[in-house]
């Protein structure tokens, strides 16, 4: 039987491994669809919303802003209160967002439905979370790898699939089957997935929220309406040096506060800091593609390069990207596992490499154009399924939902960077044919060669990654045998306290747990006891903790203790 986080038993017995990895991969499916989910009706968003065409660019600029803003703040509160309490919350607000536009054809309630729904992003951070905390060692890389890769599976399956709904249906069809989806998710994770007992604690830092909203709305708008606000606009400048500052500013709040929104002491690590900055070049690498091929299959025959396919057609070619994505995961956590992340993230870099490389001159025929997109998709499979992985290896068990928020995050800085690296090159290398202006063949390969750009300066990045030994859960960790807490990769560079619980007449006290407080009152962690009685609680700065004990059987029992030097295991015992 698991516990929350109050003690109380969950009636629920501990799903299947392979349940956990479906419904939550389902999940992270069901919010990545909906981020690209209006991409079939984006040139017909001026008429259906009675509104400019700069307008109506903000049905996707809110969506991603929604995202940005989300999921750092989604991954801090559930280590908080809970991830799956989170995770349930952000489905919520996606099934909110999907009925708003699904009732209304006016701008404003649309634009506010997208970002609504934009918030779901934090899906794939927080499941990846709970299945840390849920999946036993020799399913974690897999069902990791799987659930990162829904960020590009349904990016790829997303575009024929709504294209099909909207050649079939009125366009607001795509935002009921949007809320089905999200209702439904709400349903299996509320069946299926317990609650994870890991807690960091502490309080919401409203501060930093904001100041870490302000910031990336201001850096994000610079990125995504530069191309059309103009580069060297007052309003593109002023956002990038408003960014900058607040930034700045927000930076310097997180290191002075006791429970920042970002750990950013825990992000400068070196094994932290540079998948992060991996992240970027390998999202402009990853969307670069989905932004490019649908204008080549799109553009008429006329144009002399162009393929001439429908938006569904168009998006059956592109399809396979999500196909190879999903087939690979598997694959991914095996090479991880054998070689290592770091390998498994260059191997995959490669092969973006290649592929956009030969994507510069197999551009003739639908197929080309295929297999093309189904190289980036095996390797964006591997890189995507190694960064969970890598940045879980780098930071505790009670900071994993925040830490992989933020790498979630600096992804999506990428994509955002390639939407607009692709709007500058391809706006500015043109083509008219008829009374139509379209982007010219040689803007397709400038576009296709950044992403081999993006993918090369990444892959040469990783060399500063350094190994770390697989990440392990606390019930791995024995601590009453001669396992020392130091060998455990999840607590490197922290103290930890650890021992056993137990009632008054000897026996384990499986059900309780073990909160540990500093002596200003703040709650560090708290964790929960295995069934053999034993608990580790990994903190923060060595200092004196209250170790405190508490569970059915016994009143609640505690003892300071020091961690300026080696902990020995304690042995605390609920008084009858």
């Amino acid at each position: 039987m698991t516990t929350v986080q109050d003690g109380t038993p969950d009636a629920r017995g501990p799903a299947s491994p392979a349940l956990v990895v479906a419904v939550l991969s389902s999940v992270g499916l069901i919010a990545s669809l909906c981020m690209t989910l209006v991409v079939p009706v984006v040139p017909e968003l001026p008429a259906l919303l009675h509104t400019t065409t700069a307008d109506a660019s903000w049905v996707i600029t809110a969506t991603l802003l929604g995202g940005a803003v989300a999921t750092p703040i989604a991954g801090r509160l559930g280590d908080m209160v809970g991830k799956r309490t989170v995770l349930l919350a952000t489905l919520g607000l996606l099934v909110a967002g999907a009925l708003i536009c699904a009732l209304t054809s006016s701008l404003v309630p649309v634009i506010v439905g997208r970002s609504l729904q934009g918030v779901a992003v934090s899906a794939v951070p927080l499941g990846i979370s709970l299945m840390r905390d849920a999946l036993p060692p020799e399913r974690l890389g897999s069902g990791i790898a799987l659930m990162s890769a829904t960020l590009g599976i349904g990016g790829g399956l997303g575009l024929p699939l709504s294209a099909l709904i909207v050649e079939v249906a009125d366009w607001h069809a795509l935002f009921w089957v949007a809320g089905a989806l999200g209702a439904a998710g709400v349903v299996l994770i509320l069946a299926v997935i317990p609650e994870s007992p890991q807690r960091s604690g502490g309080r919401f830092d409203v501060v930093g929220a904001l100041g870490l909203t302000v910031g990336l709305v201001l850096g994000l708008l610079a990125i995504s309406k530069g191309g059309q606000w103009g580069w060297g606009s007052a309003a593109t400048l002023g956002s990038a040096a408003g960014a900058v500052v607040v930034l700045l500013a927000w930076g310097v709040w997180e290191l002075r506060t006791h429970d920042p929104v970002v750990d950013l002491r825990v992000s400068a690590r070196r094994a932290v800091l540079v998948p992060n900055l991996v992240s970027v070049p390998v999202g402009v690498a990853m969307f670069t593609g989905m932004v490019t091929f649908p204008q080549l299959l799109a553009a008429p025959t006329s144009s002399g390069y162009g393929l001439g396919l429908s938006l569904l057609l168009a998006g059956l070619v592109l399809a396979p990207m999500g196909v190879v994505m999903m087939l690979l995961s598997p694959v991914t956590a095996r090479v991880s596992a054998r070689f290592g992340p770091r390998t498994s993230l260059q191997a995959g870099l490669v092969i973006i490499v290649v592929a956009y490389a030969l994507g510069t001159v197999l551009l003739a025929q639908a197929w080309q154009v295929a297999l093309v997109i189904s190289l980036v998709g095996a390797g964006v499979a591997l890189a995507y399924g190694s960064l969970p992985d890598l940045i879980m290896r780098a930071v505790p068990t009670d900071r994993t939902a925040a830490a992989n928020g933020l790498n979630t995050l600096m992804r999506s800085v990428g994509t955002s960077t390639a939407s607009a690296l692709a709007a500058v090159v391809l706006s500015a290398m043109t083509v008219r044919v008829g009374d139509a202006v379209l982007p010219s063949l040689a803007g397709l390969r400038t576009t296709l060669l950044i992403a081999a750009g993006a993918g090369l300066v990444a892959l040469v990045a990783t060399v500063a990654i350094p190994v770390l030994p697989r990440s392990r859960s606390v019930d791995e960790v024995v601590v009453d045998t001669g396992v020392t807490v130091d060998d455990t990769p999840a607590v490197a560079s922290r103290q930890a306290v650890h021992g056993r619980v137990r009632l008054a007449h000897g026996e384990p006290a499986p059900d309780a747990r073990v909160t540990l407080v500093d002596l200003s009152g703040r709650q560090l962690a708290v964790v929960p006891v295995r069934p053999d009685g034993t608990f580790c609680a990994p903190v923060d700065d060595p200092g004196t903790v209250l170790v405190i004990a508490s569970g059915p059987g016994g009143r609640p029992t505690a003892e300071h203790v020091s961690l300026a030097q080696r902990s020995s295991p304690r042995d605390l015992v609920l008084v009858s």
